[in-house]
């Protein structure tokens, strides 16, 4: 907690300068373009400072570290590029362990050194994230792996960074808890401390093929599970080229065709199946050619309840019909917007609208990045607007909504994967891709 609270004094700076574009401060020409040059200054230092201390501390820092590094408007607004630029790094290579770190929850979890369980072992790790760091291998029967091992004593530390975000919100104001503070909390919690179980995470890439084995491009490694344990997971090694590298030398054709693959992979598992992957993040993905595309880590995986699912199809099914009556009515009884408030209303209503188009339009649609910028900043101006209102003397919080419970990471989703698809810049008819698993019943997992 002092670590992150020293590495806030980097993001003050950022923070008065926004309150005062906010507040619309008067200034000179001048004072605003020497303000600017502050602000860049500023954004560089404080991505330094994420990028040692987040990479450092591991865990849900490193995690949130990850999000900033990707998603598109988390960083100040004319700055994006160069403060994820420096953050990229977070998203596989964040600070190892040592090798003998590694060796030793290897050996206790399988019962010998990796030097004897494995025919070869590379003692540096090629991969490091938040709870665990990825070494290359080769199994005594000559296939090529990947094996993850997890941060010994990470189960540990994650608890207690949990434990200090539930006692901070403990003791949040009554105000802060109209807005759903503890129940966000415990979402968050439950999924992270089911990520630290890689039993858990082999048996979901298992679900995760079995649910994508007739997806055209979708391709997920498989998982050697007695090789495997709860801090060990042995996968089988996939090449192809990383994210950042694809989406600078991939022609548009190859990028639409890797859109698609990403697309039908994403909502096919949430709208037809009920089960979200949650992590979306750069590092999870190998481009392999044609539309092919791997899917790397199934940590970060959660199963919707079916009154969640039933609500999102919901609304979902009214937008695609441009039933907007019956939309209103899931956006107060789902989504919990309330209509009694004009202003609050408006701006979720019409913000729910806005990221919806993908599938509720018959054209062609286009992913930028400022698109995906878009899905934050909309909402960022509405709340300004609501905030800050004309004729206000001082600024006045808006009126809480009442999401559904548990639909945290469905909001990581959209935003984390409208950013992989502004990235790639790819462009397809995504309602006909879409529109069959949202009009559908769920349906069970293949076995």
């Amino acid at each position: 907690m002092a670590r992150l609270g020293a590495l806030s004094t980097h993001a003050l700076p950022i923070a008065i300068e926004g309150a005062k574009r906010a507040l619309g401060t008067k200034r000179t020409e001048e004072d605003a373009k020497k303000a600017r040059e502050r602000m860049l200054a500023d954004a560089r230092k404080a991505a330094h400072a994420m990028l040692k201390t987040l990479g450092e501390m591991k865990g849900v820092p490193l995690k949130l570290g990850q999000m900033a590094s990707y998603i598109d408007g988390l960083a100040p607004p004319g700055y994006e590029e160069k403060f994820q630029r420096i953050l990229t790094s977070l998203q596989e290579k964040a600070p190892p362990l040592s090798a003998e770190a590694a060796a030793r929850v290897v050996r206790e979890d399988l019962g010998a050194a990796p030097e004897q369980i494995f025919a070869s072992w590379t003692r540096q790790p090629f991969a490091a994230a938040s709870i665990g760091q990825v070494h290359r291998a080769v199994t005594q029967g000559g296939e090529t792996v990947a094996v993850k091992v997890q941060y010994p004593g990470i189960d540990k530390a994650i608890e207690n960074d949990l434990k200090s975000l539930s006692l901070l919100e403990a003791f949040s104001s009554p105000v802060l808890r109209k807005y759903h503070t503890k129940e966000t909390l415990e979402d968050v919690k439950d999924v992270f401390l089911a990520e630290l179980d890689y039993g858990r995470e082999a048996a979901m890439a298992d679900t995760f093929r079995r649910m994508n084995a007739d997806v055209p491009g979708v391709v997920i490694p498989r998982i050697y599970h007695s090789l495997s344990t709860k801090r060990v997971l042995t996968a089988e090694l996939i090449g192809g080229l990383p994210y950042k590298e694809f989406c600078e030398t991939a022609s548009q054709e190859e990028r639409n065709q890797a859109g698609v693959t990403i697309w039908q992979f994403m909502f096919r598992s949430m709208l037809r199946h009920g089960i979200l992957y949650a992590d979306p993040h750069p590092g999870n993905y190998r481009f392999l050619g044609g539309g092919n595309v791997a899917f790397l880590d199934f940590g970060c995986v959660k199963v919707l309840p079916d009154q969640l699912l039933d609500g999102m199809k919901r609304y979902m099914r009214a937008a695609l019909d441009g039933d907007w009556g019956a939309f209103d009515q899931a956006c107060a009884e789902v989504l919990g917007y309330d209509p009694d408030d004009q202003e609050g209303w408006a701006l979720y209503r019409s913000y729910t609208i806005e990221l919806l188009k993908p599938i509720t339009s018959d054209a062609l649609f286009q992913w930028s990045p400022e698109v995906a910028r878009e899905a934050i900043a909309f909402l960022v101006r509405g709340h300004k607007k609501l905030i800050f209102k004309e004729g206000n003397a001082l600024p006045k919080l808006p009126k809480p909504i009442r999401p559904p419970p548990e639909s945290t990471f469905v909001n990581r989703l959209q935003w984390g994967l409208a950013s992989i698809m502004g990235g790639l810049r790819a462009q397809a008819h995504f309602r006909p891709l879409t529109e069959s698993w949202v009009r559908e019943g769920r349906q069970p997992v293949p076995s």
